[in-house]
């Protein structure tokens, strides 16, 4: 047996012959529904659309990439997002956009503040995986290219100085570490620090050498006392990136300043291991170096 068509508003609303006409709020009835029914596409058309670009606006904003990463463009184009330098990391410091990173979906990146990347690995073990040169030691002559990025010399990596080749692998900084609210730092203001740097809570790990060479340990058990708060210089791992500089206070007394030099690479562990919060102390990725 055969369905009947289906019909329209207007054609069930036609009256048989002989028979009279609907009233009228019948007829505002059928028209309201129509109204509903239109609106209701046109929402979802609207919404279709903010889903797709929503993200994708959201995506402009920049991230800390993994150590030897292309230029932005160049990179989102060669990463396959197939994830093998998040599974070597050994202090999960890389990530992979979730869906509101528009183009950068399942694109790998650093947060600093929450896990930054200490170079524990000693070889730059997210570059070594990559199979496609999304990340690489050398970028190839056609990559674009930063002034600004590029390291005067190799970096020398504080736990390899008595190593017979301290250096680490890496010809470009990720960005810049910057202080950017002095007036919140605890050495600017003349303060030690004495505690947890980020908390009990914090599941930040790094890598402390005198407790362990080879496996990072959780920050949160390891607590520190100091007349002068240096954890940004301390904990760097990179030697000559960055160090506390002597002024003269307002009142007379003698105060630090952390100053970030030209060896800094962006690695973020002083952003990571700021006690204040909001950081003193943050990286701006993809900064070029500016004496």
């Amino acid at each position: 047996m055969s369905e009947l068509p289906e019909r329209s508003d207007d054609e069930e609303l036609q009256p048989p012959p002989g028979a009279q006409r609907p009233k009228a709020p019948v007829r505002k009835e059928a028209a309201r529904r129509r109204f509903i029914r239109t609106a209701a596409l046109a929402c979802g058309v609207v919404g279709v659309s903010l889903a797709g670009w929503i993200p994708v606006a959201s995506a402009q904003k920049t991230r800390l990439r993994p150590p030897g990463a292309l230029e932005e463009h160049d990179f989102l184009s060669s990463c396959i997002k197939c994830g093998q330098c998040v599974q070597v990391c050994p202090v999960a410091a890389i990530k992979l956009g979730d869906l509101d990173e528009g183009f950068g979906i399942g694109v790998p990146y650093i947060d600093a503040r929450n896990q930054a990347c200490d170079f524990s690995c000693d070889a730059v073990q997210c570059i070594l995986a990559c199979p496609t040169g999304a990340l690489t030691y050398k970028k190839p002559e056609f990559a674009q290219k930063r002034a600004g990025m590029k390291l005067s010399r190799d970096p020398v990596l504080k736990a390899k100085a008595k190593d017979a080749e301290p250096t680490l692998n890496l010809k470009e900084r990720i960005g810049v570490a910057r202080l950017a609210h002095p007036e919140a730092c605890l050495a600017v203001q003349g303060k030690g620090f004495k505690g947890q740097a980020r908390g009990a809570n914090f599941k930040g790990t790094m890598r402390y050498m005198e407790v362990d060479r080879w496996k990072p340990v959780p920050v949160r058990d390891h607590p520190y006392e100091r007349a002068v708060c240096d954890l940004c210089v301390s904990e760097c791992p990179i030697q000559d990136a960055i160090k506390l500089e002597e002024f003269t206070g307002a009142d007379g007394s003698k105060r630090h300043r952390p100053v970030v030099l030209e060896q800094c690479v962006g690695c973020g562990v002083c952003e990571m291991i700021c006690p204040v919060e909001p950081a003193a102390i943050v990286v701006d990725e993809r900064q070029e170096w500016k004496a």
